[in-house]
């Protein structure tokens, strides 16, 4: 028998959640084949089979275990049972790609429906997913989608006027993002500072160059880039805003490491962008794609996720008109993104309808200055709605006149 042990995952990580079981008491299972997820309070990870066996589960889906503790045993002198083909894990085969999205007509026609309730679904646009079916083998009757239509923005199969209650323990992931939340907000002099920005240009060059960005970079134009890169030319200009304090003491950086907030599917992550102000427009992209993808897929590793300056948080992508983020310590400030709307703005003394987003700074107060905030979002707003600055930071002219 081989002990599969909770492997070390970081130095202030003494236990982990068992999350999920992949394979179950008895099965077979093959070299490097993951068997189960884990989860500690920073980040989720995986457990692989060492050798090909059969697996012996020691530990049950929700158990705390510690650091060292065997999580299961793995009976390699079994012998393998037939039809146990032998897979090894880098041959697998790619998944196909996903699907272009079928219009409703043809989602419709795989549901299981009456041609009369098939009919009404396409004729009012219903949502086969909104309805709650029960004819024989989950087929959608006539009278089921009348329900549906007649009690809209009701899941399906709830009960009306439910006054159930569940109870739920909370993750490790989710007891740290709460821990840090309150000491973000009982530990530091958090104020926070707002603007707007007129959006215009950059959704122009997005509209006008997003094609041959994508055709020669393999990766979509987004807006994370251009904050991004706004972001770290005015680090660079308000250094207060890029430094932390640490006991007594005031750690400067001469780089930008720009954490992104991201949703994951187990709370927000925020992973990080390694010296964001060295990198392209296309790195920037290519480096979000990458960092969200593994947030989704619960993929990133705790180096991948510590050692941030300062954050970016986007709650537009959610909807928000404007919030106070909350900053991401021991880092000193973070910048709010929010939802681009039309609104009515004067421009040379005319009133003209533009795209526009506020913009929210929080800051730790003991470190960063009225001057230093308002002067970093200021410069931030102004490499937004001029982004040729953003090639080095200065207006061309001026660069060459020595200005």
């Amino acid at each position: 028998m081989i002990d599969i042990r909770i492997p070390t995952v970081g130095e202030s990580i003494s236990e982990v959640t068992l999350v999920k079981w992949l394979r179950k008491e008895g099965d077979w299972v093959e070299r490097d084949e993951v068997v189960a997820e884990l989860e500690s309070e920073k980040a989720t990870f995986e457990i692989n089979a060492e050798q090909a066996g059969i697996l012996h589960p020691l530990a049950s889906e929700g158990d705390t275990l510690r650091i060292g503790d065997i999580a299961c045993r793995i009976d390699e002198t079994a012998t393998r049972p037939e039809g146990a083909a032998q897979v090894t894990p880098a041959a697998a085969p790619a998944p196909p790609p996903a699907p272009a999205p079928a219009p409703a007509a043809a989602v419709i026609s795989e549901v299981k429906a009456s041609p009369v309730a098939a009919a009404i679904m396409a004729d009012k646009r219903v949502d086969p997913a909104s309805v709650n079916p029960s004819g024989t083998g989950g087929r959608i009757l006539k009278q089921d989608v009348l329900e549906a239509l007649s009690n809209p923005g009701r899941k399906p199969g709830t009960e009306m006027f439910s006054r159930n209650e569940r109870r739920e323990k909370m993750s490790n992931l989710r007891k740290t993002i709460s821990r840090r939340l309150v000491e973000a907000k009982n530990g530091t002099a958090m104020l926070t500072t707002f603007n707007e920005v007129d959006m215009s240009r950059i959704m122009e060059i997005r509209s006008k160059f997003k094609d041959g960005f994508k055709e020669k970079h393999g990766v979509g134009l987004g807006f994370m880039s251009f904050f991004t890169k706004a972001c770290s030319f005015a680090l660079q200009e308000w250094p207060a805003v890029n430094a932390y304090i640490s006991g007594d003491e005031i750690i400067h950086h001469d780089f930008c490491d720009v954490s992104i907030a991201v949703s994951a599917p187990k709370g927000l992550v925020v992973p990080v962008i390694r010296n964001a102000e060295s990198l392209s427009m296309a790195d920037i992209e290519r480096k979000v794609v990458e960092l969200a993808k593994k947030a989704r897929d619960n993929k990133l590793t705790l180096e991948e996720m510590q050692g941030g300056t300062f954050t970016i948080t986007n709650g537009g992508v959610f909807g928000s008109l404007l919030s106070t983020p909350i900053i991401n310590i021991p880092q000193s400030a973070i910048l709010g993104m929010h939802k681009i709307q039309e609104r009515p703005v004067v421009v040379n003394g005319q009133i003209v309808v533009r795209p526009m987003m506020y913009l929210a700074l929080s800051y730790d107060h003991r470190i960063i200055d009225g001057r230093e905030s308002v002067g970093f979002l200021v410069r931030v707003k102004e490499l937004l709605e001029n982004p040729e600055l953003l090639l080095m930071g200065k207006d061309p002219v001026k660069s060459l006149l020595e200005l």
